[in-house]
């Protein structure tokens, strides 16, 4: 089905390139709220839900960003939105439109695609989404923004359709990208880090539900805790006095030691752990877990 078998109106309008999970479920959300919303997406097929329930089906990329004035992206990393965008036909006619980036990727490839768009007269937004795809469309969304500003707040009334809280970062189009990196390492780390320690905890004989109460509580800990180091690495403090690093090394050494004597891989820890004895061996073992920001940091 073609969009140009579907008269315009006064409804505000959005095309969605990309239709993988994330890609349908924004897609999803637009429609529901009831914007005139394009798709599109490489592989055919993704947008057969989609167009049963009120969206526009594009017959190709460049058919899809020429029927709207917001153009949101959204596909596996900023190598597949090159392929799609940089087509010729299809930088041509997104000439004079707004295109939303919301595809993940690293921040220098942000700032490279806003300065591609600037150099072809695309108003360019970049963006990050923070939570998973069911929460589309609900209060528990959580999207963030970087680009200009008097451009993210012409598309506001269009994004809250998307549900959820939405935070312009800066006028750095590589903003976003920058937070998104930063907190994906916290996740990702951490969900390393679980799934290891089940690991090591059933070797042991704890089931996984006999673990979850008492990790939930090791994750309520957490919170403050971000907040302390990221005061103390403002401040230069880095107060020991409570958990010096020399005891978490400590600490991190039994956990090595558990793991391997079961056969466990162990080399996330020990990558941990050999941060720690470095920051310790230059003289900072009476300083608190937060010194090891500042050394990864130093130049």
């Amino acid at each position: 089905m073609s969009s140009s078998s579907h008269p315009l109106s006064d409804r505000p309008a959005v095309t969605v390139i990309g239709l993988g999970p994330m890609g349908r479920a924004l897609a999803g959300a637009f429609v529901a709220a009831g914007v005139r919303t394009t798709v599109w997406n490489r592989t055919p097929g993704r947008d057969r839900e989609l167009i049963e329930q009120g969206a526009i089906g594009a017959g190709s990329a460049a058919e899809a960003v020429a029927a709207s004035p917001l153009n949101v992206v959204c596909v596996v990393n900023y190598d597949a939105a090159d392929a799609v965008l940089r087509r010729a036909e299809v930088t041509a006619g997104l000439k004079g439109r707004t295109l939303l980036n919301l595809t993940a990727d690293i921040p220098e490839r942000a700032r490279d695609t806003g300065r591609w768009a600037a150099e072809h007269g695309i108003a360019y937004l970049d963006g990050a989404i923070m939570t998973p795809t069911p929460s589309i469309g609900t209060p528990d969304a959580v999207f963030i923004h970087s680009g200009p500003e008097e451009l993210y707040r012409a598309q506001r009334p269009v994004l809250d359709a998307l549900g959820g809280t939405h935070t312009h970062l800066g006028e750095d189009i590589g903003r976003a990208a920058a937070y998104d990196v930063a907190l994906l390492d916290i996740f990702w780390t951490a969900m390393t880090g679980y799934m290891h320690a089940l690991a090591v905890a059933g070797a042991e004989g704890v089931k996984p539900a006999e673990l979850v109460p008492f990790a939930q509580g090791i994750g309520a800990i957490l919170p403050p805790l971000f907040q302390e180091f990221a005061e103390d690495l403002e401040s230069g403090s880095f107060s020991g006095e409570g958990n010096p690093l020399t005891s978490a090394v400590s600490s991190m050494a039994h956990i090595v030691h558990a793991s391997e004597s079961h056969g466990i891989d162990a080399s996330v820890m020990r990558a941990a752990e050999g941060l720690a004895r470095r920051t310790v061996a230059l003289g900072h073992g009476t300083d608190g877990f937060s010194r090891i920001a500042e050394f990864l940091g130093r130049r």
